[in-house]
Parts: C-alpha cells; sequence; structure tokens
C-alpha cells in the first residue's frame, strides 16, 4: 500500500511511495565526512496530493528522467536546512513503476516547509553525578 506524499513528515520512515519525476536539478560534487567525493542531485517528484524534494546520489541519478513514473520501497524523511526531503538509503529501492500517475499536485510542495530541527542536548550516561555513593553496612 503506497502512502501520499502530504501524508509524510519529518519522522517518516519505511515509506512506499508511487511518484511521479517532475524536474531534476543538476548533480553537485559533495565530498563527506569520511573524505569521498560523490554527486547529490535533487528531484523534484510528485503525486496527486503533493510534491517533495527526493535526494538522488551517484548512479541513481542516472536513472531518472522527467516523466517517468517510480516505486520507492523503503524511503525515508530526513530534515536538510530545516525542510524536507525523501531519501531511498541503503536499504531502501528505486524502479520504474508499472503503472503512470496522470496529475501530479504541484502547488503543495511540501519541502517548502519550514520545520523547526531541534538538536539534541548532552546527557550524562548515569544522571547528573558521576560520583558512585558507597553505601554502608
Amino acid at each position: 500500500m503506497y502512502k501520499k506524499i502530504e501524508e509524510l513528515n519529518p519522522a517518516s520512515r519505511g515509506v512506499d511511495l508511487l511518484v511521479k519525476v517532475i524536474e531534476i536539478s543538476p548533480s553537485k560534487e559533495v565530498t563527506t565526512k569520511d573524505g569521498k567525493t560523490h554527486n547529490v542531485a535533487e528531484v523534484l517528484v510528485g503525486d496527486e496530493t503533493g510534491c517533495v524534494l527526493l535526494s538522488l546520489w551517484d548512479e541513481s541519478i542516472e536513472k531518472v528522467k522527467v516523466g517517468q513514473t517510480l516505486s520507492i520501497k523503503n524511503g525515508y524523511v530526513s530534515l536538510f536546512r530545516g525542510s524536507i526531503r525523501l531519501n531511498i538509503g541503503r536499504y531502501g529501492s528505486m524502479e520504474l513503476a508499472s503503472e503512470d500517475l496522470q496529475y501530479v499536485n504541484k502547488e503543495n510542495n511540501i519541502s517548502n516547509r519550514s520545520y523547526n530541527q531541534k538538536i539534541p542536548e548532552f546527557r550524562p550516561l548515569f544522571r547528573n553525578d558521576y560520583s558512585r555513593k558507597r553505601r554502608r553496612r
């Protein structure tokens, strides 16, 4: 059962979507924390409820063309600079769908919504005191 784009939120994980490729941005070369260089592109995809930016990496970029309908399995949502991005990741998959989406709602771009991204504060492992008090017997 496919989810609809309007149902996505920053905590969405393990989502299956049927989407149509609307627009593909030029890829950019980025260097990750481990020093490796990758190409990343943002692809605007949508269904009848809305659209969202899909982040594609390296060889996945070449697999998509504008107008194709894609089946995304086990995707997840992340926040990038406070806005939603759909990702496929290593446990997800993307393939051409056998069915075709006719209508795409381009007016409801959920990647344009702004979310506050909370960075968790540091908490010590053992409450707030690190000293161990001995019990008297």
